[in-house]
């Protein structure tokens, strides 16, 4: 009895303990989803060596290993506590039958009127709730309650089953001193109470700590097997991981021409023949990139080279090549986003139509265009389909003819003015001579008068031919251009000169100003005439009794001769254009002077040849400013 009480009693000794729950941080795995910007999006990864959970198969092969080994662990734990509460329950349930053996022959032979007494007494010595009920199921003592107030217990379970004559056991929540018990009871035979119940009940507290003690042990050893287990999966799977990024990183580096590295040998499984494999067919793939490395070299350095731009796009219009003749010619920035629309570099309706209609139809085509982001350059662009390997595609070359086009308007330009021209003094002399043969030429006076209108006219068109003639040999340089020094006062009062007679004519002052250190270097003929015209056209398109001022002066590191009159002036709309060949402002007036047209163009092309410009300030009815400016010798 002394033994048992002790079992009982070191069972309830025993702390009560819950399953804490783990709160240490688990490694997480991490997938990186960030894409970048483009028309068609590609990510490339690479190994770099470590091993973490965010590497993808160490990940996957190490969060398999924790789930096998975290699912076989629970499922041990929760077969062994459930194993290990089953065993203390019968354990108590044998102890708790000892226990009442013993004492029922101590209660057999206590009078009726001590019954409450021996209960407590008991109770004191087990730690154990003791009842005693009689067959009808009142409660005749209890260890730990007063019988007279509690209820009648034949329907309890065990005391049912006692009743009919077998021991009975149950679980429950007690009514009255609302704790949960273990119970057992047997009959036994008392003086006065046939068939008599013997219960005892003890709290399942007693029974939880023991549980929860066996549990913690079980715990600690599930989760030291667990780390052993843990740390070996990570060893194997990093092993194993290692391998296949070997053999990742050694068939990413065969795609480098240059790439010379060895692989080491790997073992006899699938992975070790997958790798003998890759150095079979290694050889064999560094040699055919460097065939494609020598043909992409060359392809890049022939279209590189060229003068035309070249544009290759696949069906959807994004560009998939061009060069730089043609980014030169749109003046995109380079280089240009892999994959970008053609749409976002050149916006231009022609081009696209071309484009679009050349990968529809699969035949080549040809225009002549003038792309918007050229400013206004004209391109003959012929287009061609591309096989793709996405699809059709097109690839179209850009010849730039912007020259050839303004040349060709040169010469319509310069055909329909000279033809303009030349009408006018032809009819004339056409129509004197027809009028000489018809007559004319039998009356002196009015002879005379025909031969001099065929002499001025004469006059007219050679002066036109000599004009073309000079403004072709200065636009060709066939006369060398002489560097010399020449006084930019001299180069005045010569051309004063020549028109001095045309000044006297028309009754035109005409006044020099001039500073005797100013030079300037050229072709002292040319400059010469190139003045002579400003003082012609000052002279002609001035007022009868005007005034023609000629300014020669140094100003900074520039030598400056200026032509002043005050004339009819120029209108600001017609400013822009008196440089041109034939351009005249009072076409009438300049041919009544004799003018042809080509004076001004004369003057530009001579000075710019000398390395300096034309500048022009006029009002209209108040007159005209011309300066010349020259590098200062």
């Amino acid at each position: 009895m002394e033994a048992n009480s002790l079992l009982i009693k070191k069972a309830a000794d025993l702390p009560g303990k819950r399953r804490r729950k783990d709160t240490t941080p688990k490694p997480m795995l991490g997938i990186n989803n960030s894409l970048p910007y483009g028309c068609s999006s590609h990510v490339e990864k690479f190994y770099t060596g470590s091993l973490t959970v965010r590497s993808s198969i160490f990940g996957k092969l190490l969060l398999t290993s924790v789930l096998l080994i975290g699912v076989t662990l629970a499922s041990a734990d929760f077969l062994l506590t459930r194993y290990t509460a089953e065993r203390e329950r019968t354990l108590v349930q044998q102890h708790m039958a000892q226990s009442l053996r013993v004492i029922a022959p101590a209660l057999v032979s206590n009078p009726p009127k001590s019954l409450q007494k021996w209960a407590e007494d008991t109770d004191a010595a087990l730690d154990s709730r003791v009842t005693v009920i009689d067959s009808s199921g009142v409660v005749l003592a209890d260890s730990r309650h007063d019988p007279e107030t509690m209820e009648n217990h034949r329907a309890r379970p065990e005391v049912h089953a006692a009743l009919e004559g077998h021991p009975g056991s149950a679980i429950r929540r007690s009514a009255t001193l609302d704790v949960e018990f273990y119970y057992y009871a047997e009959p036994v035979e008392l003086p006065g109470h046939p068939r008599t119940i013997l219960r005892l009940a003890i709290p399942l507290t007693q029974v939880g700590a023991s549980i929860s003690a066996v549990r913690m042990l079980i715990l600690r050893a599930s989760a030291a097997a667990a780390l052993i287990a843990l740390i070996i999966a990570y060893f194997i799977a990093g092993a194993f991981t290692r391998r296949i990024h070997r053999i990742e990183n050694y068939a990413t580096e065969l795609v480098n021409a240059d790439y010379s590295g060895t692989f080491a040998a790997e073992g006899d499984d699938e992975l070790g023949s997958v790798a003998r494999s890759l150095r079979t067919m290694a050889e064999h793939f560094r040699r055919m990139l460097e065939r494609l490395a020598q043909e992409s070299s060359r392809r890049e350095a022939i279209l590189g080279s060229m003068v035309e731009g070249v544009l290759a796009v696949e069906h959807k219009l994004c560009i998939t090549f061009y060069n730089d003749a043609f980014a030169r010619a749109i003046h995109a920035r380079t280089p240009l986003p892999d994959g970008v629309s053609m749409l976002h570099v050149v916006r231009d309706p022609a081009l696209r139509e071309l484009l679009s209609r050349v990968i529809a139809t699969g035949t080549p085509a040809r225009e002549r265009m003038s792309l918007i982001n050229a400013e206004g350059r004209v391109f003959e662009v012929q287009a061609a389909p591309l096989v793709e390997p996405g699809g059709a595609g097109a690839i179209a070359t850009f010849h730039d003819i912007t020259e050839i086009e303004r040349l060709e308007r040169v010469r319509k330009d310069f055909v329909a003015n000279i033809s303009h021209e030349l009408r006018t003094p032809l009819a004339a002399i056409h129509g004197a001579a027809e009028t000489l043969l018809d007559g004319a030429l039998e009356d002196p006076e009015n002879a005379r008068k025909f031969l001099e209108i065929i002499a001025a006219h004469t006059t007219r068109i050679s002066n036109l031919a000599s004009d073309l003639l000079t403004l072709s040999e200065i636009e060709a340089e066939r006369i060398p251009a002489l560097s010399e020094k020449i006084s930019g006062a001299e180069l005045a009062e010569n051309a004063l000169q020549r028109v001095a007679d045309r000044a006297s004519e028309r009754n035109i002052r005409v006044f020099l100003n001039a500073a005797a250190d100013v030079f300037v270097l050229g072709h002292k003929g040319r400059l010469e005439r190139a003045i002579s015209n400003l003082l012609l056209n000052a002279i002609n398109f001035s007022r009868a009794g005007g005034e023609v001022r000629i300014d020669v002066r140094r100003v900074d590191a520039t030598a400056r001769i200026s032509i002043a009159d005050n004339g009819i002036g120029i209108a600001p709309e017609n400013l822009r254009r008196i440089f041109e060949r034939f351009y005249r402002v009072d076409r009438a007036r300049s041919r009544d002077t004799g003018g042809t047209g080509l004076g001004l163009s004369i003057v530009r092309n001579t000075v710019e040849r000398a390395g300096g410009s034309v500048m022009v300030d006029s009002q209209l009815g108040k007159g005209s400013v011309f300066t010349l400016v020259f590098p200062a010798a």
